[in-house]
Formats: structure tokens, sequence, C-alpha cells
């Protein structure tokens, strides 16, 4: 790693060092592990942070905090493959260095995927406009897995309720899924259908389970053995595909 200081700004209280590099990470959150909150991990990756030895930077301030923004996270319980975070360095390092690094630094499940350096305007949170999911159905048939998708998208508006730091709230489910679909079933002795969603990002966020209810309450899908949900892909959205793209492509093209 090469080594490029700043010099702290000597009028902010508590002075840091400036950022001199942003890094922009992939992650994923794997099986028993997906049942990490957004808080465990945020605390968990500062942790490898300081075992890894990576230079971040801090804020200013009488309560100085480590340079690292995080991304739309998944919910808690949900696997992923496409998590992001962005950190700031005080020094240039090498991206590939710094991802191994720290995933030698995290428990196996909380899996570094990707560093790549930050290029261009604009922060990664405005790239990630929607997201694409796989529910696993366990012990449900296609086909009244597919009667259900079959109402839900036919109907305009399907409202759900979800119970929030201000109570029970209720909002509708439909207009931001863009795409619905059983895409395959398991071969094994019990029936499985699995589904595949893309949901726009909006406020508030419709979140898998809120698919899962809109299905229940509109079209009759009942699910006894506790849903399994990944998110395949997080980022930008083709309107005129539908897909959901990479948020760190044009990152990745200007490194």
């Amino acid at each position: 790693m090469s080594t490029l200081e700043g010099t702290p700004n000597p009028e902010a209280p508590n002075p840091q060092l400036p950022i001199v590099q942003k890094l922009r990470i992939r992650y994923a959150k794997r099986g028993r592990l997906r049942f990490t909150s957004h808080r465990d991990f945020a605390r968990a990756f500062e942790r490898a942070v300081r075992r890894a030895g990576v230079p971040i930077a801090f804020s200013s301030g009488y309560s100085p905090h480590p340079k690292i923004s995080y991304a739309n996270a998944s919910p808690t319980g949900a696997a992923t493959e496409a998590e992001y975070l962005e950190i700031g360095l005080t020094q240039e390092c090498d991206p590939e260095a710094v991802r191994a690094d720290l995933d030698a630094s995290l428990p196996p499940g909380l899996d570094i995927l990707e560093t790549v350096v930050a290029a261009g305007q604009g922060s990664l949170a405005d790239r990630l406009q929607a997201s694409e999911w796989s529910i696993e159905l366990v012990g449900v048939d296609v086909a009244a897995a597919s009667s259900a998708v079959a109402a839900f998208l036919a109907a305009d508006v399907v409202e759900v309720e979800r119970m929030g730091k201000r109570g029970l709230r209720t909002f509708d489910a439909r207009a931001d899924v863009l795409a619905l679909e059983v895409r395959s079933v398991s071969t094994g002795q019990e029936p499985c259908a699995i589904l595949r969603v893309v949901i726009r990002h909006d406020t508030p966020s419709v979140r898998p389970d809120d698919v899962l209810a809109g299905l229940r309450s509109c079209g009759g899908l009942q699910v006894e053995q506790t849903p399994v949900a990944t998110r395949s892909a997080q980022g930008p959205l083709d309107q005129n595909t539908g897909m959901v793209g990479d948020p760190l492509a044009f990152d990745r093209d200007a490194s």
C-alpha cells in the first residue's frame, strides 16, 4: 500500500486527516449470518477495519466516527449477494488488498466480494434504484404460487400492513413491484416454488415479506414454512427492460 497523507484541518475540533481515496464495497450475508441486523453488521465491520489495519478516515468534532456510508441495507433475516457501502481512507490503498484483509477479518457468512475505487460524481445510494430478489417457498406448489402471482399482478392496488416505529401502517405493495414470476421448482420430494421479484426502491420501501403478504391477501397464497429471501442484485434500474444493473460498473470501468 502506498502512502499519501494529507494535513488535518486545524480549525476543526479534534482535527482528522482528510480523505484521499474512497472505496466502494460489495458484500454478502449468507447462511445463518443473514440474521445479522444492520447494526450488528456495522459493529462487526468496524472491528474488521481495525483488525485489518485499514487507514480509515474519521469525522472531526468532539465525537469522531469512521467514514463509512451504508446504502440501503437488506432486512434482517434476508440473505443477500448485493449489499454496498463506501469507506473513506487517509492513504491510497490497493482495493484488492483491502478486500482480502477485510474479508479475512470478518466471520464466514459476512463476505467481502468486491472493492473498487469510487469514480465520478453522485453518491452510491443514488445508483441503488431497484433490487432483484429470489424467494424460496418450501412446501408451496408451483400451481398455487402461479395463481397467486397472477392475482397480484392483475390488481391495481395491493394494500399490506407493517408495524413500524410509529405503529401499524398500511401502504400499497403493488406499484413498486416491476416483475414477479414463478421461476423454478425444486426437484426434491417436497414441492418448492421459487419466486423472482424485481422491486423499485421507494418510500416506504417494499420488502419481500410485503410481497408475500400481498400474495396471501389477494391471491390466497398459504406458506407454512419460513420463506428464504435472497437479494441477488441491487443497482440502477433500466426503465426499458426492467432489469437491475451493476452500481459499480462505472467505477470499475474508470479504474
